[in-house]
């Protein structure tokens, strides 16, 4: 059997940060989608999406679009609740900054591409000690980013990834895998390269989970050796 350390006062303290977070950017989403909600039903639709958000603020305001007077002042409170909102986040976000800053081993995590100062400290406050695991697979599994194994006589047969452990830094690690892989479409990935052969043959979202399951490992493996990234040299 496997046992996991309980987390010290310190580790729960530090973790707050994330949970708060989450929960705040969730009452966001949940506004945002009221207020697209209630727009519709008033005839102006606004597409989805954080770059359409500007609409939905620029219609309450707008005494010449077709809203009755009488939502008009509960569609502003919303507006209002959703100001503040984006000014608790960005403080947080801030917070999260100077911690990144002060911590040696988030400055260390971040050496490795796609993982900035909140998956950083995420993963210093929220990870198990590196050698709570084997290997930087279990740590992958534990995050749930390997596949579930279905296999049987003799036949290996791989299902969806388990999406077990800590959900917070599985999706900071796809979040960071897909920046990655913005940068990638815009620049190029090395040719032959592990990243080229699975952009050019996977579908994106598989892509995305498999990169962030190498990031996985690579932070288990920085956290077991206290090292810092070094990209792996080019073929000749």
């Amino acid at each position: 059997m496997r046992f996991v350390a309980p987390k010290s006062e310190q580790a729960q303290a530090a973790a707050i940060v994330f949970r708060a977070r989450d929960l705040l950017v969730r009452q966001r989403t949940q506004i945002i989608n009221a207020l697209r909600g209630h727009l519709a039903e008033f005839g102006l639709i606004v597409a989805k999406g954080p770059a359409h958000v500007p609409h939905l603020l620029q219609a309450v305001e707008d005494e010449a679009e077709p809203i009755p007077e009488l939502a008009r002042p509960i569609l502003r409170m919303l507006v209002e609740t959703l100001h503040r909102l984006d000014e608790q986040i960005a403080g947080l976000d801030r917070e999260v900054a100077r911690r990144a800053k002060e911590d040696e081993t988030a400055r260390r995590l971040m050496t490795i591409p796609g993982v900035g100062p909140v998956t950083a400290v995420a993963l210093a406050a929220l990870a198990p000690p590196a050698e709570t695991f084997r290997c930087g697979r279990d740590f992958a599994a534990w995050v749930g980013l390997t596949p579930l194994q279905r296999s049987t006589g003799g036949k290996q047969k791989l299902g969806a990834t388990s999406k077990m452990g800590e959900r917070t830094l599985r999706r900071l690690l796809i979040i960071g895998a897909n920046s990655v892989l913005l940068q990638v479409a815009r620049n190029g990935a090395p040719s032959g390269s592990w990243i080229a052969r699975m952009v050019a043959h996977k579908p994106p979202m598989l892509v995305r989970v498999a990169l962030a399951n190498k990031m996985a490992r690579i932070v288990w493996a920085l956290l077991a050796r206290g090292e810092v990234y070094r990209a792996p040299a080019a073929a000749a």
